[in-house]
């Protein structure tokens, strides 16, 4: 009963260890996140163009991340 006990406290002990109250990413550091030279593709309106045609062609919608969705006929 003694040992269930103290393996219980030690499990939740160690559940909330790994909890964070927080945030990893500071306000201040988050425009580094955020600059241009991050992000994959080299043509932001060409991408952007590729992944409505995707959207259109597939009939999927929101798998991506993209907005809108449809036919494609606009």
């Amino acid at each position: 009963m003694i040992l269930r006990l103290l393996a219980l406290l030690l499990l939740l002990a160690s559940i909330n260890a790994c909890s964070s109250i927080k945030p990893w990413v500071k306000p201040y550091e988050r425009q580094k996140i955020a600059d241009e030279i991050m992000s994959f593709e080299r043509d932001p309106v060409a991408d952007s163009y590729l992944h409505h045609v995707y959207d259109a062609r597939e009939a999927a919608r929101g798998g991506d991340g993209a907005s809108g969705g449809g036919c494609g006929c606009n």
